[in-house]
């Protein structure tokens, strides 16, 4: 009977896993016809460029002497020096994976002397074995909860270090404007700063201890097999190993590459959405829901199909690791015990009795599974280390921009226009650039934007200390180029420019700033509140400022200096610009741009204001098409949008500002 139900049960349980797959199969073909077969729907038909431009140039992703390479600079910033907090906790996991085997090893032994207790029905010897095992629990749970808690630890210290050393890079200087207005290659730099360092730190974290932890117990077991069975039983494993690792290794290479591609999605469509949010007023007075809904579908549906065909890999790749790591491992486990087991004259396995030759076998037995169960780990840590591949990759490239756009050197998409090719002689970063106090100069110096159109071929005029100047001409003429490259966000493609060093040009656009903070801070950016005490100013000061715009009410309507605000949308746009002018009060530059920044501030106001700057001695670059300004300013700067342009004193030549 008992072999008939054995075989029975044996086909049933074939009959179920053939079934099993059957439908598993069936469910996968049906979802990918539907998928293939379904209606077109409006946002297939929506086409934009965010990632696709990037492919070609993407970095590679694969676990090779590179990716080791660009895994060791990083280790370099998440591990600052030899003797560092990071590296006590890599020693503490250590000792906790070590500590960590030790009590596998003990369990598998005193487990085993419990069961050999209840095999011979000593129940004295059972009841103290039992004890002895339950004394131990605590510490073992410490042991494994110490571990829990360094490698959250660890992940942490990486994330932070790796974290402030990429923000001190990136908001060094301009670096985080010209990343995204002179580089072109790197478009979510938002996605590599917050998510892509958390999966890259946990990925290296995990791989650590999913790697000590297996390369420990192989180390152990192997000595404890190899002294007590022979060499053959864990060789034949190890071998194993060997083999399946670089069987697996090869077909795990997509793993890098699309892990890369999927985090460009993942930004991609968080660059999508935040386009909504930043631009909300602009898209609900063009009623443009419904086309904005259809570019982040279009932005979503690229995500899943993306995640779609790597979940469909790793399944496929599961399948195979489960195979080889595990399944297949087991059963060469099996073999590789079986041999010395089988063997009459063992010098260890000759017991006179079955049950000291069966609780034997339980032993080794559990240490060479134990072996088998980490050499599966151990292979299977090569799929993590594909998928960290992928990480290092972006975070290299990350690292890369950053250290190029520092020094100066970006690179940019440039179109191809006569323009750009017929000024041989200049290139981006080929002007100089001196600063002088009270003094700004520009000698034969081109404005050409990142894209490489020319504006103006060569701009020579000088502006000293006094000499207000009004700027104006048609939309795009070079009016936003002259100041960028006042401000040094855009390099000089040649000649020379002379300006006040950093600190005394500030610059006031027609939607100013406001930052996150009190209405103290609103006034004093972006200086912080110790700054401003360094300085020698007082709120007394800044209440000053205030009266001088006329905006003396807000301290009292939004209960004083220290109110903490969404400033954005408490303040109105008149009120914002009267701010921005008092900031210019606080900051008392040498010299201020003023780009139409007082647009919606009635005359009256605004007569006041630049009366002031004239009394305070900053002299104004001022963009601006009213009329009422021209008394307030001796010189012009005019542009006509064709590449040409006027500059001299403004006295007997305001008819020409009409248009």
């Amino acid at each position: 009977m008992a072999p008939n139900l054995s075989k029975l049960l044996g086909n049933q349980n074939a009959v179920v896993g053939v079934a099993g797959c059957t439908v598993a199969a069936a469910i996968i073909l049906y979802g990918k016809q539907v998928h293939k077969n379904r209606k077109q729907r409006p946002e297939d038909e929506i086409q934009y460029l965010i990632s696709d431009k990037k492919e070609k140039r993407s970095p590679k992703a694969h676990v090779n002497a590179v990716f080791f390479n660009q895994l060791r600079a990083l280790l370099g910033i998440i591990i600052p020096k030899a003797w560092s907090v990071e590296n006590g906790l890599l020693v503490v996991i250590a000792l906790s994976l070590i500590a960590r085997s030790v009590s596998d090893i003990w369990m598998i032994q005193n487990a085993t002397a419990i069961e050999s207790t209840i095999i011979t029905m000593n129940k004295k010897q059972f009841r103290t074995a039992l004890v002895k095992y339950l004394s131990a629990l605590p510490a073992i749970a410490v042991v494994n909860n110490v571990l829990k808690w360094s490698i959250g630890e660890l992940k942490l210290r990486f994330r932070t270090n790796l974290s402030q050393y990429l923000y001190n890079e990136y908001l060094k200087g301009f670096t985080y404007y010209k990343m995204s207005n002179l580089d072109n290659r790197i478009a979510n730099a938002d996605q590599l700063l917050t998510t892509d360092i958390d999966k890259f730190c946990e990925s290296v974290t995990d791989l650590y201890s999913n790697i000590c932890k297996p390369l420990l117990d192989i180390v152990i077991y192997v000595y404890r097999l190899t002294t007590n069975l022979g060499g053959t039983t864990p060789g034949i494993l190890l071998l194993y190993l060997f083999f399946s690792g670089v069987f697996l290794t090869n077909l795990r290479k997509p793993t890098g590459r699309l892990t890369v591609q999927e985090q460009k999605l993942e930004g991609e469509f968080r660059y999508v959405n935040s386009r909504l949010i930043t631009n909300s007023e602009e898209i609900a007075f063009y009623k443009g829901n419904n086309r904005e809904k259809l570019t982040i579908l279009a932005s979503f549906s690229k995500l899943v199909a993306h995640m779609r065909k790597f979940l469909e890999f790793r399944v496929g790749m599961g399948i195979v690791d489960n195979m080889v790591a595990k399944y297949i491992a087991t059963v060469v486990g099996f073999y590789a015990v079986s041999l010395p087991f089988f063997e009459k004259d063992h010098p260890l396995l000759t017991g006179s009795q079955q049950s000291e030759r069966l609780s034997r076998y339980y032993t080794f037995g559990r240490m060479l599974v134990k072996l088998a169960e980490a050499i599966g780990r151990l292979v299977l840590a090569g799929r993590e280390m594909s998928r960290l591949a992928g990480f290092t990759a972006r975070m290299t490239e990350l690292t890369v921009v950053l250290k190029d756009l520092n020094s100066g050197r970006y690179e940019r998409t440039m179109v191809n226009n006569s323009a750009i090719a017929d000024a041989g002689d200049i290139g981006p970063g080929r002007g100089l650039l001196k600063f002088q106090d009270n003094l700004i100069k520009f000698e034969h110096v081109p404005l050409v934007t990142p894209n490489g159109d020319v504006l103006v071929k060569d701009l020579t005029f000088e502006v000293k200390s006094g000499m207000n100047v009004l700027v104006c001409g048609p939309n795009g003429c070079g009016k936003s180029s002259l100041f960028r490259i006042l401000g040094e966000l855009w390099p000089t493609w040649g000649g020379k420019v002379t300006k006040p060093p950093a600190g005394k040009l500030f610059y006031i656009p027609q939607r100013p700033y406001m930052t996150l903070g009190s209405l103290r801070d609103q006034i004093i950016y972006p200086h912080t509140h110790q700054e401003m005490k360094r300085r020698g100013k007082t709120d007394h000061d800044l209440l000053k400022y205030l009266d001088l715009v006329q905006l003396t009410y807000l301290q009292v309507r939004e209960k004083g200096l220290d109110a903490i605000e969404d400033w954005i949308d408490v303040l109105s746009g008149g009120e914002k610009q009267r701010i921005a002018m008092a900031r210019l009060f606080y900051h008392n530059p040498q010299f201020a741009i003023l780009d139409e920044c007082t647009s919606a501030v009635s005359v009256d106001v605004e007569g006041s204001m630049y009366e002031y700057c004239r009394k305070v001695g900053i002299t104004l670059f001022t963009v601006s098409h009213r009329k009422s300004l021209w008394t307030h300013h001796d010189y012009y700067l005019k542009f006509d949008g064709h590449g040409a342009y006027e500059f001299g004193p403004i006295e007997g030549t305001q008819d020409q500002f009409g248009s």
